[in-house]
């Protein structure tokens, strides 16, 4: 079930929460076992969703989860207040220093990271013309908040917290979350950056992978010394539901401490690799290889594969040959075949080791390769040994030995045509060198 927490002390809040009355078929019910400034009294119900309203601002209010009947889900409506014009925001809230507007110091509310990036969604299908759409770092309270939640916001100013298309935006977007799951399989948290968190909010948009909680540059300024708030640290883990990480920025100290409470630090190319690549399979083949950070990338096959693997080193003299010939081509032809492979030059290029499914992938990867040579060589042959590949260059000197001069029949001659001088044929073999390389491959 999904709950919607109303503050009768944020006119924004009350708008979006008429809004949702307006939208949806709901049945008023009465609860006298809550007070009413406290969610009870006269509260709201449609399928999947119940609306309570409560007194206090939100960001002061403590259980608010209380009142409502075992949620997978709590929404709070409300206004976000900047100078960042018309926008649709979302944030989990907690502090990572002092709790100077709610909840507790160094404490945060559980995150839904999965139900974040679809509000994400559901802000761009529904944001009208000249809103902005946005999520934020972690802030303000409440912090007691045990159930899955977000501050689901509309701003920036009391033109926007009146305006009914923002409110309705906001109301709809609430609504899409009614079926979704509050958490997913891949989700980390956020250190670094900025309030509107812009790289965090690229992960989202464009991984597989969810956010939870993010302390951005401001926060952990207000946090202690990394070392003496291992504490908060974790609960910021804790609470986001992951072993994972994305550092925006440096921050070495920061990094060695997350590391030394046993959690992992990733980069942004990390989640972008990894996307669509079961999790079992990176923990399996990053040891064996390299890790993403080093070059490691996936191959086209890995994408839902959980299983042994081969691993093999690449045809180095073939692979770079194929790589001076078509570097997009190389890639491809590696990509195509291997579950994971080693590459330099910033992922372009692949070079070192790769990973197979089954050793059978390694002979069809030499073919594959074998063929991006074609375009460069006039032959090109696959033996057991090896890759054996042709070309036939002109050989200018011998023309004019056979008394082809610069000129029209010369160009001829070079192209591959015979040609006809003083009346004797002239072939384009006799002109032509045959130049073969061989390329190694070991087989086992």
């Amino acid at each position: 079930m999904l709950a919607v927490v109303v503050s009768r002390a944020d006119r924004a809040s009350e708008h979006i929460g008429e809004r949702l009355l307006d939208l949806g078929d709901w049945t008023e019910c009465e609860d006298r076992s809550v007070p009413d400034a406290e969610g009870g009294g006269t509260y709201y119900r449609t399928e999947g969703a119940e609306l309570r309203t409560f007194d206090d601002l939100h960001i002061y209010a403590q259980g608010l989860a209380d009142p409502f009947d075992d949620p997978d889900l709590l929404l709070v409506a409300s206004r976000h207040s900047g100078g960042t014009g018309p926008l649709l925001t979302a944030h989990p809230t907690g502090n990572a220093g002092p709790a100077e507007f709610g909840g507790e110091s160094g404490a945060f509310a559980r995150a839904a990271p999965n139900a974040h990036a679809a509000l994400v969604q559901a802000f761009d299908d529904h944001a009208p013309e000249g809103y902005g759409v946005g999520m934020e770092c972690s802030h303000h309270g409440p912090t007691d908040i045990d159930v899955p939640s977000l501050f689901v916001e509309l701003g920036s100013d009391e033109a926007q917290w009146d305006d009914p298309a923002g409110a309705t935006a906001v109301a709809r977007a609430i609504l899409d979350c009614r079926d979704v799951s509050a958490e997913r399989d891949r989700q980390l948290v956020g250190f670094g950056g900025g309030h509107y968190a812009p790289r965090f909010e690229r992960i989202v948009r464009e991984t597989d992978w969810a956010v939870g909680h993010v302390l951005a540059d401001w926060s952990l300024d207000d946090m202690p010394h990394p070392r003496e708030a291992t504490d908060t640290l974790r609960r910021a883990f804790e609470r986001s539901g992951t072993s994972h990480t994305v550092i925006d920025g440096d921050r070495p100290v920061l990094r060695e401490v997350i590391a030394d409470l046993g959690y992992r630090v990733v980069s942004e190319t990390w989640t972008r690799e990894t996307t669509g690549v079961p999790l079992a399979t990176v923990e399996s083949l990053e040891p064996q290889l390299s890790t993403v950070d080093e070059g490691l990338r996936f191959g086209d096959v890995a994408a839902g594969y959980e299983g042994s693997a081969v691993v093999r080193s690449l045809p180095a003299e073939l692979t770079a040959e194929a790589a001076n010939v078509d570097t997009d081509a190389t890639r491809a032809a590696v990509a195509g075949r291997a579950l994971a492979f080693e590459t330099e030059e910033g992922g372009t290029r692949p070079a070192g080791q790769v990973a197979l499914a089954t050793a059978d992938a390694f002979d069809a990867l030499v073919r594959d390769l074998a063929g991006v040579l074609e375009s460069k060589y006039d032959e090109v042959a696959v033996e057991e040994s090896g890759v054996v590949a042709v070309r036939e260059t002109f050989d200018p000197e011998a023309a004019t030995e056979l008394g082809v001069g610069e000129g029209p029949a010369f160009g001829r001659l070079a192209a591959g045509e015979s040609v006809e001088v003083d009346g004797q044929t002239i072939e384009p073999s006799a002109v032509h060198e045959r130049r073969e390389t061989r390329f190694p491959v070991e087989r086992r």
